[in-house]
């Protein structure tokens, strides 16, 4: 004795939700862009692969710039998650 269900879809005119606003995925681009950039400023420093030169290894861009704007771009990014919309 089974039971029959009623497997109907109701159509419905129901507007798409999204997870996040317009305004968050934006934030959260821009995060993305500032974090492709900081790795940018962390790579380099070979004109061949088995030389390197200490000097530009060890420079200011690469061991405090890029780690920098690495954390601000995922700061960027925390931000455009957790933000709450204006509604």
């Amino acid at each position: 004795m089974a039971t029959t269900k009623d497997t109907t879809k109701k159509t419905t005119n129901e507007k798409v939700e999204f997870l996040f606003k317009k305004e968050n995925y934006l934030i959260i681009i821009t995060g993305v862009v500032v974090l492709i950039i900081g790795y940018f400023l962390m790579s380099g420093g070979a004109q061949k692969p088995n030389e390197w030169k200490v000097e530009e290894i060890y420079s200011f861009r690469r061991i405090t710039l890029a780690p920098i704007v690495v954390m601000i771009g995922y700061v960027i990014v925390m931000v455009g998650i957790l933000k709450k919309p204006n509604e």
